[in-house]
């Protein structure tokens, strides 16, 4: 609910830096651009259309964090950990820290159109990119050891052309709801072209078949560099699969043979653990199944959904027997894997497991976690998705379809870096995105540079690139120009990148203490016990019944809003007497709405939905700005007559913004494709359950998109600057902007339709 407009101040702040980067390379053939010329485009009223000239990466540009990266990727050796483990650090011992995005720009581009992509990512701070595909083959009759060679072209391309630019490339080749299984394949009892959840942790015919794919993508040379995968620093993370879990939902669906199979694994396990299956019953209290054949050593498997409900007696101890059951299983999966991966293909790049979720995230994330410590580095998907529904929802959006267009700042709990990270090992966030149809994303970018920066989180990747540099072509017709769900190439999520990724891995923002260690034993968590702090339940349209994530019945006792102040951790098969949280009460006032970060640097007042940062290099606010009068921080002040708006202040040359000659702003405010329209509508869930007061899609408009005008005063407390210049978005010098000098202060109304300036002095 939108809350009256506030004079009071909002307090906040600082925080660490270094320089700026120019480019060095400049792609030729492209003509001189003029940054204030504008193609002939019809604008809405109060918007700006957003046609950008192809970048042609000028050595003057602005802004160009090319040199932040490695000359070339893993030019130093692979990546690997830091001394303490919770880290990213080069082959020669630097620390790093990424800015990420997912992309399918390979599956279709030019050799050169690949090239501009990743110089375009580079040049906005990227410095890791990750391929999601499936590598399995596609034929009907295809032999399960048979690859898929566009998979394999695709990956070996991008490798190439990304470890040029110095972008490590994360690869994810194996995705179990894309696989499709043949009957070819011989995995018994499977029904032909059903997808392969849950199979993959305990079906020896699908691991070798996978492991044939692994050694064909691994250890073939690679046409386009001549080594293969294997022995390329460039390829920086293998992520053994994508989103599968035997803890999820989709376990459930397991049946016929496969489940006899893995009832029988779980009738050796008890027996090396009871002595026999009649021992593991008789401390079950003999709570039985119909599955249950103990004679032929079969045992039953218990539903998902009986972990997520209270039990208690012999049916609990038979439940948390299974839950450690599948924990080993997974974590069995992936450690044999890595000693594929290292002994037989000689790989030495990091591995990471999965990056999935669990049937409840507080009664068995932990378990889910602790099966990926088999491997050096954690992951999760987490996306910002507030409700859509529609009948394409999980693709595309639609005319007709109803959405909550609800920013995370009233909701710092869905905020997707509310992380638990597991101790001595980096974790990444491999998908994530502001999903449209929502309409407030320049908060996004804004947001994970500071809590990124925060937590301490190793990598943020955003979900994904699909043309070489802007998202801005229209689709077909029944295709439309605003399918754009799933890419973040957009003026308010990758315009606001410049300002947002310089901060963010030049450490503008510093890293806090961890205010939360908890320690588990490895008894907690197969007995459920309820960990002190847990995350929030995530939603997927593609997976998840229903149009909201399904909230735990339960909760640890520790403020969740801790993830908004520091680090929370945890370490495993520990003693649960070293767990330790810090005073929470100083950084969290649940009666005004706002929670503070351990740092100071980040105040986030979700009662009015303005999160500010306050550093000597980096400040700026996101949000519902002019609720308040201005929002003054230490150096900069900022009046909006904007309803929502995102600024960004960074200093360019490693000097504090009261000192700096060099400086930019980035702006962002809403976009939407040209065209659309959208009337308030209350619509019922699914299920009639739920009532929601939202909006619905009129027209889904087509390109360019429409730029809400900034309405934005920026006051910056630095008498050295002189001049103000409008900048293109591809960070190239325009016309000079208005601005005023009078004493310690600097003074400048913000062009309506710009994303950047560069202030400078003497």
């Amino acid at each position: 609910m939108f809350l009256a407009r506030h004079s009071s101040r909002v307090a906040i702040l600082g925080v660490l830096a270094i320089a700026m980067p120019s480019a060095t390379t400049e792609v030729r053939g492209q003509a001189r651009q003029n940054p204030d010329r504008r193609p002939a485009a019809r604008a809405e009223a109060g918007t700006w259309p957003f046609l950008p000239d192809r970048d042609n990466f000028r050595p003057d540009a602005v802004f160009d964090l090319r040199s932040l990266n490695e000359g070339t990727a893993g030019q130093g050796g692979f990546l690997r950990l830091s001394a303490d483990g919770d880290s990213l650090v080069t082959g020669d011992g630097k620390p790093v820290r990424v800015w990420a995005a997912n992309t399918n720009v390979q599956n279709n581009a030019t050799p050169e159109d690949l090239a501009r992509h990743a110089r375009f990512l580079a040049k906005r701070g990227v410095n890791m990119v990750r391929i999601h595909g499936a590598i399995e083959p596609k034929a009907k009759d295809s032999r399960i050891t048979d690859v898929d060679p566009k998979f394999l072209e695709a990956a070996w391309k991008l490798v190439a052309a990304m470890k040029k630019e110095g972008i490590y490339v994360t690869l994810s080749a194996y995705w179990a709801s894309s696989a499709k299984v043949p009957a070819s394949w011989g995995i018994e009892g499977w029904p032909d072209g059903r997808d392969a959840n849950g199979l993959l942790f305990f079906n020896p015919t699908l691991q070798e078949g996978y492991r044939a794919w692994l050694k064909a993508l691994l250890t073939t040379p690679n046409p386009h560099t001549g080594i293969p995968l294997a022995r390329d620093p460039g390829l920086g993370i293998i992520q053994l699969q994508n989103e599968d879990s035997m803890l999820f939902w989709t376990m459930q669906a397991l049946k016929g043979r496969q489940l006899e199979i893995l009832g029988e694994q779980f009738g050796k396990w008890l027996s090396r653990k009871y002595g026999s299956l009649e021992a593991a019953s008789r401390a079950w209290g003999n709570d039985g199944m119909p599955e249950d054949n103990f004679a032929r050593g079969v045992v039953g498997i218990r539903l998902i959904w009986e972990w997520t409900q209270p039990s208690q007696g012999g049916r609990k101890r038979r439940l948390d027997d299974q839950l450690q059951f599948f924990a080993e299983t997974m974590y069995r999966f992936n450690q044999e894997t890595a000693r594929y991966l290292r002994e037989d293909l000689g790989c030495k790049q990091l591995i990471n497991a999965c990056n999935w979720r669990t049937a409840d995230a507080t009664l068995l994330n932990d378990a889910e976690r602790w099966s990926y410590t088999a491997n050096e580095v954690i992951a999760v998907n987490s996306y910002y998705s507030p409700v859509h529904t529609g009948k394409d929802v999980g693709w595309r959006i639609d005319k007709g379809d109803r959405f909550l267009d609800d920013s995370v700042l009233f909701n710092p709990l869905a905020l997707p870096l509310d992380l638990k990270q597991v101790a001595g090992h980096p974790m990444l966030i491999t998908e994530s995105h502001w999903v449209p149809p929502l309409g407030y994303q320049s908060e996004g970018p804004f947001l994970v540079a500071a809590y990124q920066s925060l937590t301490g989180t190793d990598a943020y990747y955003w979900f994904a690139a699909g043309e070489p540099e802007w998202s801005t072509a229209d689709r077909a017709e029944w295709d439309s120009a605003s399918r754009k769900k799933w890419e973040f190439a957009t003026p308010m999520e990758l315009g606001q990148f410049p300002a947002a990724a310089l901060a963010y891995r030049t450490g503008m923002l510093r890293q806090g203490d961890p205010v939360v260690v908890e320690h588990r034993s490895l008894s907690q968590i197969w007995q459920r016990e309820i960990p002190v702090i847990s995350e929030e339940a995530r939603y997927d349209p593609n997976r998840d019944e229903g149009e909201a994530a399904r909230k735990s019945a339960f909760r640890g006792t520790v403020d969740p809003f801790a993830f908004l102040t520091g680090p929370v951790r945890v370490v495993y098969d520990s003693n649960v007497a070293k767990t330790q949280v810090a005073n929470l009460g100083r950084l969290i006032d649940h009666k005004k709405k706002v929670v503070r970060a351990v740092t100071g640097e980040i105040t986030w007042d979700y009662g009015r939905g303005i999160c500010a940062i306050n550093a000597p290099k980096a400040q700026g606010a996101t949000g519902f700005l002019n609720r308040v009068s201005n929002v003054p921080l230490k150096d900069i002040t900022i009046e909006s007559g904007n309803d929502y708006a995102t600024v960004m202040v960074v200093s360019l040359d490693d000097r504090p913004l009261k000192e700096s000659r060099r400086i930019l702003v980035q702006v962002g405010t809403q976009a939407r494709p040209t065209g659309w329209t959208e009337q308030a509508v209350t619509f019922k869930s699914g299920d009639g359950k739920e009532t929601y007061r939202g909006k619905e899609i009129l027209s889904t408009g087509k390109m360019p998109w429409a730029v809400k005008n900034a309405n934005i005063t920026l006051k910056v407390a630095n008498a050295g600057l002189k001049s103000a210049t409008r900048l293109d978005v591809n960070g190239n010098r325009g016309k000079a902007v208005p601005a005023q000098a009078s004493g310690e202060t600097f003074s400048l109304k913000l062009p309506k339709d710009s994303l950047y300036l560069v202030l400078e002095g003497n």
